[in-house]
């Protein structure tokens, strides 16, 4: 008995007295077989070295790259939408679409872009609605939801079991008895506190249900790093929702933790809901391991014009190969000729956006940028902190917003062009989260987002020079300790 544990005890001891080796292994492993960046490299390092174990054991949960492939590649959606594709790309190449809209034409290259790299169709009979209260948008929702015909199609990154959910899942359940097809998507680590009997019961009321990246065994995510935070709703391919809201009661102002939740979402009807019904389903269909684009139900003509507003969604994640929301943040930020207003949660940046900030603020461009006055998460946080530093030195106009909690997400520019979504404006959103963004080109929403921006600063602080100068040392350790980190937060 004795030497059985013994054995087992030497087995245990293994990892440990060798842990200068596994290092080693994992360091050439992160260094030459996975392509991070320089900056990633470095901070897992430093992980792996000051924290050997659970460090060993973060980088296997959060560290390894996924592929960079089209997980959600279909043949049917490209033999869709293909051919709308090609006619644009032809009218860009032959300067046919800036005549027909000539107030496009200094972002006819980036819509060429997004027809390249995001298959993002430009439609043009849009209409475009905004909503920064949680309550409002929820009640317009629960309104839609109550006049669905054919079918409801959901996707949120967190669900909460609570008052805002049973609300929305009454309305739900009642559309499945009528005979409306429902389906749930929803990522399985914003809402790893729901239990899985709690969908069970929802799929026998007659709605589909399904998890992205499910966990194994309930409750082991191995790939925690890889989030599903788009937020998408479709129905009846006439109307469709894309933003920063999740479904909790803290977005609905019932968290005294947050107070306000000031986000910012949209309300779609035209043919920009396809972009947005395309992106659900194509999640849908890896997740459930279906094809739903056999089905042409999904994708009605639109015939008749909602509005005037021009729109694009586009999307990106760890599959794609390029870094398609970051690049349409950078893309508008080097156009800027007047004015830059971005409002994020998160403020941590690539180099490329940092320098792109810093140019316009050297040419001439009024930078303002609003972040929240209270964290979410610490870390992330106070790495945004350090980043809004660099800026205030540069000459950006920066500040707090005190009524609560932002959790807008987007970039504007020059009172005419806009990109708002799902993606923060951080490392993590441009590389390793799923996430999907509407760019509008019109110059009345811009004005709009311009308004609310402005209404935003009576309840903003704005952190000068002086004051983050006089910032005491411990804000300064946690800032420069968070902005190591900043590219695993």
């Amino acid at each position: 008995m004795d030497a059985i544990l013994m054995e087992l005890w030497n087995i245990i001891l293994f990892p440990f007295e060798h842990l200068v080796f596994f290092n080693i292994l994992l360091s050439i492993v992160v260094i030459f077989f996975q392509r991070k960046e320089p900056k990633s490299v470095w901070a897992w390092l430093l992980i792996l070295y000051f924290i050997p174990v659970i460090g060993f054991i973060i980088y296997l949960l959060a560290g390894t790259d996924m592929n960079k492939q089209r997980m959600f590649r279909n043949k049917e959606m490209e033999e869709q939408i293909n051919e709308a594709i090609r006619q644009q790309e032809h009218s860009i190449i032959n300067h046919e679409m800036e005549k027909e809209y000539p107030d496009i034409k200094s972002f006819s290259d980036l819509i060429y872009y997004n027809l390249d790299t995001s298959d993002a169709v430009f439609s043009d009979d849009n209409e475009l609605i905004v909503f920064t209260d949680g309550q409002e948008k929820f009640k317009a929702l629960l309104a839609d939801i109550r006049g669905a015909k054919e079918f409801i199609h959901i996707q949120y990154y967190i669900i909460r079991n609570d008052e805002l959910f049973s609300a929305i899942k009454e309305a739900l359940i009642q559309k499945a008895h009528d005979g409306v097809e429902v389906r749930i998507l929803y990522d399985a680590m914003g809402c790893r506190k729901i239990g899985s009997g709690f969908w069970k019961k929802l799929e026998k009321e007659g709605i589909e249900v399904t998890a992205f990246f499910p966990a194994l065994l309930r409750r082991l995510h191995l790939r925690i790093n890889y989030r599903n935070h788009r937020k998408i709703v479709v129905i009846d391919d006439e109307i469709g929702y894309v933003g920063g809201f999740n479904v909790g009661r803290e977005y609905i102002d019932r968290d005294i933790r947050f107070g306000h939740w000031r986000d910012t979402h949209f309300r779609i009807r035209g043919s920009a809901v396809d972009g947005l019904q395309s992106r659900f389903i194509s999640d849908w269909n890896y997740a459930r391991n279906v094809n739903l684009f056999t089905n042409k139900k999904y994708f009605i003509p639109h015939t008749t014009p909602c509005g005037t507003s021009e729109i694009q969604i586009i999307s990106s994640g760890p599959d794609s190969v390029l870094q398609n929301i970051r690049d349409n943040y950078l893309q508008l930020i080097s156009k800027a000729k007047k004015s830059i207003y971005i409002q994020t949660p998160y403020f941590i940046p690539d180099e490329s956006i940092m320098s792109a900030l810093i140019i316009a603020v050297h040419a001439g461009v009024s930078v303002n940028i609003m972040i929240p006055c209270k964290p979410d998460h610490p870390f992330v946080y106070w790495a945004t902190y350090s980043y809004i530093g660099d800026m205030v030195m540069a000459g950006a106009n920066c500040y707090t917003y005190n009524n609560g909690f932002l959790h807008a997400k987007g970039v504007l520019v020059d009172d005419d062009t806009f990109c708002f979504g799902t993606a923060n404006m951080d490392i993590r959103s441009f590389r390793l989260n799923f996430e999907v963004n509407a760019t509008v080109y019109s110059d009345p929403d811009a004005c709009y987002m311009k308004e609310l921006f402005i209404a935003d600063l009576k309840y903003a602080t704005q952190i000068t020079k002086e004051n983050y100068s006089r910032r005491d040392l411990s804000l300064r350790v946690r800032e420069q300790f968070c902005r190591l980190l900043s590219p695993l937060l």
